[in-house]
């Protein structure tokens, strides 16, 4: 029997496990950037950003580096509302203070409420195993342990058969790209979700962070395909940024590029890591993935 709980995320990816694991109506709490699944915008916003919108990818990095030269954090707790949502669970994570609240942050309010019965939950995702291990984490956090096997294994072979289609098929070079400007590389999961999808991944081994590259260094680069998926940005709102883009890019690469949903895929570690990857193959062998290509057209789209 599923002990029902009061579960606060502060981040999408991890509202997204919750979700996954049937424990929707147990959240009490979210951040401001939890958007998926639909109707989540009922649940109580505890979060809110230093940075408020703005024109380009380059301001948007220079205003996060200014904030972090301060020694600020970009995300801020309501505490009062986190008091008032009273949760026995809260997920959070420490992979990236520019994705979402601290660690520090969160244990520091919790300190605040003086409660000592918060269990905190903090995912740290390197890699796609790492995934696999937060749902189970998150599973066992909030009593869903059985479920959280049961989904883990379901999205296991889901990757296990997209990498089967894949197959032999000549491995293309592919670069990801996590933001335009400056060019930063896709890390983390990514050069295993091109392996994946049977390409080559250029530039990062899994694990590694998302390194910036400048433009000799990417010019170094001869990349068969190339993927665009910054991190936070809709596919309409990668698009405002194509003109920046082609002046970024290499003009000596002769590449298949796509544009795709950094927002919803490829950024957030959770159950839709397995639809990143959909889209992935349809971007590195079309000829192959016509049926994710149909599945996702709303999601990327050639840079023409």
């Amino acid at each position: 029997m599923v002990t029902a709980m009061r579960i606060a995320s502060l981040l999408p990816s991890a509202t997204e496990i919750v979700c996954a694991l049937g424990a929707r109506a147990e959240l009490v709490g979210r951040s401001h950037e939890c958007d998926f699944p639909e109707g989540i915008e009922e649940v109580a916003v505890l979060t809110s950003a230093r940075i408020g919108p703005l024109p380009s990818s380059e301001a948007i990095d220079r205003a996060v580096r200014n904030v972090l030269a301060d020694a600020l954090a970009i995300y801020q707790i309501d505490l009062e509302r986190l008091r008032q949502a009273r949760p026995d669970v809260i997920v959070t994570q420490d992979l990236c203070d520019v994705c979402a609240v601290s660690l520090d942050d969160v244990r520091a309010a919790v300190a605040r409420l003086a409660r000592q019965d918060v269990a905190i939950v903090n995912l740290h995702p390197m890699r796609l195993e790492d995934i696999w291990n937060d749902l189970l984490r998150v599973g066992d956090a909030i009593g869903r342990d059985g479920i959280g096997r049961r989904l883990v294994a379901e999205l296991r072979e889901r990757v296990a058969a997209i990498g089967r289609r894949a197959g032999e098929r000549g491995k293309p070079r592919v670069v990801t790209i996590e933001w335009i400007a400056p060019v930063m590389i896709g890390g983390m999961w990514m050069p295993e979700l091109v392996s994946l999808a049977g390409g080559t991944p250029l530039v990062t081994e899994p694990g590694q962070h998302a390194p910036t590259l400048d433009a000799s260094r990417l010019a170094a680069l001869d990349p068969d395909v190339v993927v665009v998926k910054p991190c936070g940005f809709s596919l309409p709102r990668t698009l405002e940024e194509v003109d920046v883009l082609r002046e970024r890019l290499p003009r000596a690469w002769h590449a298949r590029t796509w544009l795709a949903d950094g927002n919803a895929y490829f950024n957030r570690p959770g159950p839709r890591i397995v639809e990143s990857l959909e889209i992935l193959a349809a971007c590195v062998h079309p000829e192959t993935f016509p049926d994710f290509a149909e599945k996702h057209a709303a999601s990327f789209t050639a840079l023409r």
